[in-house]
């Protein structure tokens, strides 16, 4: 049994993508990061940069005692491993989809993020922010569009851990100012996974997990999350 500490953002979905993929079994332990629950001591305990997804396995491999995890790139790559699924064996195509993963992980993630931030959440609209991270989303959208069109996922012909990590970004690809009509590739590949049952059972969780997760935050949640203080709106 997994334990799965989740909550619907993008980070959250990689991992959701991967065990509904797999068909691991596991069980959500919600922590809504809008009332803080990422900062309770017991979370801390397996999360210290106090971000979600974690996870905590009582079943690993050398069958000692539970693994706990935080970090989605570092859980999906061990789930992979884990399971022997959704990442090659041989090192050359390994580490064409590891790298593929750690780009997500250091650039579309990140820069995608901070368009999230100056576009929908700050209570400041700076024009400079927007377009410096839209713009930079759109150079990123582009790499991918490239690399997606003459193979049918980013590591090759097989569906791999890259591609649940890249997903969750371009989904949000409306709030980022993005149209998937400007990268056909792209637009392909994310069709192609949007349809996959594992997708549909994965993205399924947000009604169960998170309702309202399309509501905007209130001051309370903001502070928690970036730190803007009710008297700074």
């Amino acid at each position: 049994m997994i334990d799965f500490y989740y909550w619907t953002t993008p980070n959250g979905h990689k991992i959701s993508l991967f065990l509904e993929e797999a068909g691991l079994e596991y069980q959500i332990k919600p922590i809504n990061i809008g009332q803080g629950d990422q900062f309770e001591p017991d979370f801390l305990a397996i999360a210290p940069n106090n971000r979600i997804p974690a996870i905590v396995d009582h079943a690993p491999t050398d069958q000692v005692t539970p693994i706990p995890l935080f970090e989605s790139g570092a859980i999906l790559e061990y789930l992979a491993d884990k399971t022997g699924l959704f990442l090659p064996k041989t090192p050359r195509e390994r580490y064409e989809a590891l790298q593929w993963l750690h780009w997500q992980m250091g650039g579309l993630g990140p820069m995608a993020g901070q368009n999230h931030h100056f576009s929908q959440y700050a209570n400041e609209k700076i024009d400079y922010a927007i377009n410096r991270y839209v713009n930079e989303t759109a150079r990123l959208y582009g790499v991918l569009d490239k690399r997606l069109a003459d193979r049918t996922f980013v590591a090759g012909e097989s569906y791999s851990i890259a591609d649940m990590a890249i997903y969750p970004w371009i989904y949000s690809h409306k709030k980022q100012s993005q149209n998937l009509d400007d990268f056909p590739n792209l637009q392909r590949w994310f069709n192609k996974i949007t349809s996959r049952p594992a997708t549909v059972r994965a993205y399924g969780l947000v009604e169960t997990i998170n309702p309202n997760a399309s509501r905007t935050y209130n001051a309370e949640e903001k502070e928690r999350l970036f730190g803007i203080k009710a008297d700074q709106e």
